[in-house]
């Protein structure tokens, strides 16, 4: 192994900070999340967090934010998250993330809590599994008319759909969803019981874990107007305070995507007195890492090896990339799964 990662620091740029990103540990998937990436099994996160605590750090965010006034960080400095509002990070990750003394921080969208609403990922992606794409395309063009071109995937509808939506037309998009497929969100919501409760989420905060914003309704933020900022960032930290007791100083994007970040966004966020964003398009963080833009892995292989190749080659490849051949911070392209 020390030759691997010599090997890594061969292609360069020099990395700060390793963050990965993990969403819902499960045994079985569901139609709920079946395709969308976000699935990791119970097996596949314990060792995931065995290989991290034998050849890394584990850090908390306080730490990373620690350094920004002259606190180094360790060697090998890792940090993990966790996206979006799953019950199983409450009832598997954070008791196997205590085993390995492995903190983490928790990024997540009050309005799912006690599973009173789906989130808009989850409901793409239970129709499309369960009835195909007809219905979406159908609600699709309910909002957009005939200038929406077929949306042959749920991949597309989060990464060519959503984007160009305001939060109005999502919410349109959402409620003709419902009709054309004959099923209510919100029952299904409780019968899933995918999201954590206010109980389970007080008790990540009791027990060590980080709690950060990921917005109220899991949201594309590029459209957002002001009035809407305030209604998915500013009420998501609120809640979220109210019920932790703790202060939210930490954003993580929904998708993942520097697109979405707009100057406005990142005014409010320091206006509000935010000490980090976090994205998911699998970038190293250099030595002179913005704590405004933090990167994170969003793994999906199994294997030491393969595990090992996503965390130290292709971040530090992808970060030379975009030096070379694009400006710092341009857009990207969107991660393929929510976060």
């Amino acid at each position: 192994m020390p030759s691997r990662f010599g090997f890594a620091r061969l292609l360069g740029p020099s990395y700060l900070l390793r963050c990965v990103v993990f969403h819902n540990v499960v045994s079985e998937g569901s139609p709920f999340t079946k395709g969308m990436w976000v699935d990791t099994t119970p097996e596949q996160f314990e060792a995931k967090l065995r290989f991290l605590s034998q050849h890394y750090t584990p850090v908390r965010l306080a730490d990373v934010l620690s350094a920004e006034s002259g606190h180094a960080l360790p060697p090998r400095a890792i940090l993990v998250t966790f996206d979006d509002a799953y019950a199983s990070v409450a009832e598997i990750a954070a008791p196997l993330c205590a085993k390995y003394r492995v903190p983490a921080a928790f990024f997540g969208n009050a309005a799912f809590l006690d599973n009173r609403q789906l989130a808009p990922d989850n409901f793409v992606c239970y129709v499309a599994n369960e009835m195909g794409m007809a219905p979406i395309n159908a609600a699709a063009r309910v909002v957009r008319g005939e200038r929406e071109l077929p949306l042959r995937s749920m991949d597309e509808v989060f990464s060519a759909l959503f984007p160009i939506l305001s939060l109005a037309e999502r919410k349109s998009f959402l409620d003709a969803l419902a009709r054309e497929a004959q099923v209510d969100p919100a029952r299904l919501a409780a019968e899933a019981r995918l999201y954590l409760t206010r109980e389970q989420l007080v008790g990540l905060a009791a027990h060590g874990f980080e709690i950060g914003n990921h917005t109220y309704t899991h949201v594309r933020c590029r459209r957002l107007s002001a009035e809407e900022v305030t209604r998915e960032v500013d009420r998501n930290k609120a809640e979220l305070e109210a019920l932790t007791r703790r202060p939210v100083r930490s954003f993580s994007m929904p998708y993942g995507s520097s697109a979405d970040f707009t100057p406005e966004l990142e005014r409010h966020l320091r206006a509000a007195a935010y000490e980090a964003v976090f994205f998911s398009e699998s970038v190293a963080n250099g030595r002179r890492a913005d704590p405004f833009h933090l990167d994170r892995v969003s793994t999906r292989t199994a294997g030491d090896d393969t595990f090992f190749f996503e965390m130290e080659v292709m971040p530090r490849l992808r970060a030379l990339r975009n030096r070379l051949f694009r400006p710092a911070h341009a857009a990207s392209v969107d991660a393929r799964c929510p976060s």
